[in-house]
């Protein structure tokens, strides 16, 4: 339209119907039921020019949420920090979904305007900041995109078109239209969303949410399809690229190369490291952590031993938690395509009362992390033993949503032991959920916090030093155990 351009608020009327945000809004001033705005990216001075990017083989990546991860709770905010995480060693800072969402709070997966970055933290602009911020200290990015479903406050994109799967549904909502009629927009809205952080954020990676979610019945399944268009895209910008998945299937032929009849993708989130290594070192043993706690043949050691040396712990066997086998065998897989961790914001936040691991178990756990053949990665603050807990929080605006939501986060977790979770879980949308759930930076001007910091510095200092540690091959690492103790050789 005549005049319309950077900085224009706009909306869409369908039919004569009321305004609605844009399918690919760039810009949501005024939140998830506001305008649209008109972005451009190119107005946006980039002090990147020298960064080639970083390879995943041999990275160690940090998770943070950008609304917990400082008191302010901004991009600007963070990069404050960076040199903090530099310091620590990491290669890859891996941050949590920022599209808009409802309120002023939120996870993030209840993203609707998939384009577009919250303002909550700082809108594109403060985004871009932040990635080219991380690359002058060195630091790569990875961001978490959901691509599964979409949030249930703020949603428009139905009206547009069949971007909705009618008869498929996860916990967290309606399934996207993958593979019915009309889907192959519905693909490319996705497809091009993933460019569009990787091409004009300058994005490193992206961390794909649930894709076990992902209902796709096409002889190309939408994860290929999305590593075939970054690797095109890698080549063209002349750095590396990576996707990664989260998917609870442990199904090697997610990062298996599309040669070899794989999907392509670079790596995926390993569940089974982290269940065995927080089962050894807490005793915990509820939900599916009893799959992990050993059999006759063999005790928590026997566990770990196997996902060291195997990827997987189900690769094939019996799941008690299940009811069935599940997996498949992964040995052949480098390791650096497992990233697995010790916490992760779904193991803390989703627990009851988001309580983090002791720092002594911590500690142990991080000593068999660090030195594993696998792609590690850290939660905001276990490097120093926060004790601030990582709680579930939202902000919905509308009341049936909000009063709610605390019922809807007991009912997804029937099963895995938390039968006390109404008397342990805050409210997710009280505002003091949010608050508590902040890192608190004064931890570390007490002696056991810096020495645990001390302890992680080192820790990756040494996996630097030696390349044993970062050597990807299973085959390589042995471990002798007994019914108490554990001997790892790299």
């Amino acid at each position: 339209m005549p005049g319309a351009g950077h900085g224009t608020d706009y909306r869409f009327s369908l039919d004569g119907g009321p305004g609605l945000p844009d399918p690919r809004s760039r810009r949501q001033p005024e939140g998830v039921f506001g305008p649209s705005r008109v972005y451009e990216h190119d107005r946006f001075e980039w002090d990147d020019d020298l960064w080639r990017g970083r390879a995943l083989p041999g990275s160690v990546i940090y998770e943070l949420h950008v609304g917990a991860f400082t008191p302010e709770g901004t991009f600007d905010a963070a990069i404050d920090r960076l040199p903090h995480l530099a310091e620590l060693g990491v290669d890859f800072v891996e941050v949590m979904p920022v599209p808009p969402v409802p309120g002023a709070r939120n996870w993030g997966y209840d993203g609707v305007d998939l384009w577009a970055v919250t303002e909550n933290y700082g809108g594109p602009d403060g985004f871009k900041r932040f990635v080219d911020a991380c690359h002058r200290r060195g630091l790569g990015v990875i961001l978490d995109v959901v691509y599964n479903h979409l949030g249930p406050s703020g949603n428009f994109l139905a009206p547009f078109g069949p971007y909705f799967n009618p008869s498929a549904a996860s916990f967290w909502g309606q399934a996207v239209n993958l593979d019915g009629p009309g889907s192959d927009e519905v693909r490319r809205y996705f497809v091009d969303n993933a460019l569009q952080w990787l091409r004009d954020y300058h994005v490193d990676g992206l961390r794909l949410d649930a894709v076990h979610a992902l209902h796709d019945s096409r002889a190309v399944h939408l994860l290929e399809e999305m590593a075939a268009e970054a690797e095109a895209l890698s080549a063209a910008v002349g750095r590396p690229l990576t996707l990664i998945a989260e998917s609870d299937l442990n199904d090697p032929r997610l990062m298996t190369p599309r040669e070899a009849g794989g999907y392509g993708l670079a790596a995926a989130w390993n569940d089974d490291v982290h269940h065995a290594l927080h089962v050894a070192v807490t005793g915990e043993r509820h939900g599916y952590y009893a799959d992990f706690a050993g059999d006759t043949t063999g005790g928590v050691t026997a566990t770990l031993a196997k996902v060291l040396t195997s990827g997987y712990y189900h690769d094939g066997t019996y799941s008690s938690f299940r009811g069935r086998s599940h997996g498949r065998p992964a040995g052949h897989v480098p390791a650096h395509r497992f990233v697995c961790s010790a916490q992760n914001h779904d193991q803390i936040g989703n627990r009851a009362a988001g309580d983090r691991m002791p720092p002594e178990a911590l500690r142990l756990a991080a000593g068999l992390l660090l030195t594993s053949p696998f792609t590690p990665m850290l939660f905001m603050g276990e490097e120093w033993g926060a004790r601030t807990p990582f709680l579930f929080f939202t902000d919905h605006v509308e009341p049936q949503l909000r009063e709610g939501e605390g019922e809807r986060r007991r009912r997804e977790f029937i099963g895995h032991g938390y039968d006390d979770w109404a008397d342990k879980a805050p409210d997710p949308g009280e505002e003091l959920t949010f608050l508590r759930s902040k890192l608190d930076w004064s931890e570390l001007d007490d002696d056991a916090h810096r020495a645990h910091l001390d302890w992680y510095r080192a820790l990756i200092a040494l996996r630097r030093a030696h390349p044993e540690l970062t050597d990807p091959r299973l085959d390589r690492a042995g471990v002798s155990h007994g019914g108490d103790w554990l001997l790892v050789r790299r």
